[in-house]
Order: C-alpha cells, then structure tokens, then sequence
C-alpha cells in the first residue's frame, strides 16, 4: 500500500509555524500533536522567518510597480504615435 502526501492548507501552515516560533512547545511536541513529522515543523518555522520581512517590503513594491506601470504606459503611448506617423507616410508611398 502506497501513503500519499497530506497536503495541507497554508492557514494550517502558518499556525503551526507561528506556535513553532513562539517556543511554548518544542518542535517534538508540536509534531506529535498535530501528527506531522518535526522536520516538516521546522521547516515551516524556517520559511516563516524566512518570509516575514517580506510582509513589511510590500509598501515599497507597490510603490515601484505604479512608477513602472506609468513608464510602461507612457512608452506604450509613444510607440503608438510612432506606429500611427510611420503607417499614415507609409500610405501616402504607394
């Protein structure tokens, strides 16, 4: 008989991970409650540290995807126009 994976869902993740970096319990502990081996524990705690700066970086991304969307807006619209002259010269040709 094969095992499956048990895949679980990322607010389980993040809860067992969070009372993993808390330290009330050991990672032993927690494992054995939540009935997952401890390897996988730390490996959630790990990516948590990992990640967190991350959820106070956001602020500053947003801010560089608006600046770059407006530069890729008005490059759009610049190529338009240039699109729009070289086709009307390019009629007037033939």
């Amino acid at each position: 008989m094969k095992k499956t994976r048990t895949k679980h869902s990322p607010a389980f993740e993040a809860k067992v991970a969070l009372e993993a970096v808390r330290e009330q319990e050991s990672v032993a502990e927690l494992a054995r409650r939540y009935k997952i081996h401890a390897n996988v524990v730390y490996k959630w705690k790990r990516q948590l540290l990992d990640n967190a700066a991350a959820s106070f970086e956001s602020e500053a991304s947003d801010d560089s995807a608006v600046e770059r969307e407006g530069e890729l807006l008005k490059k759009i619209g610049e190529l338009t126009v240039e699109h729009d002259f070289l086709s009307n010269g390019l009629g007037r040709c033939r």
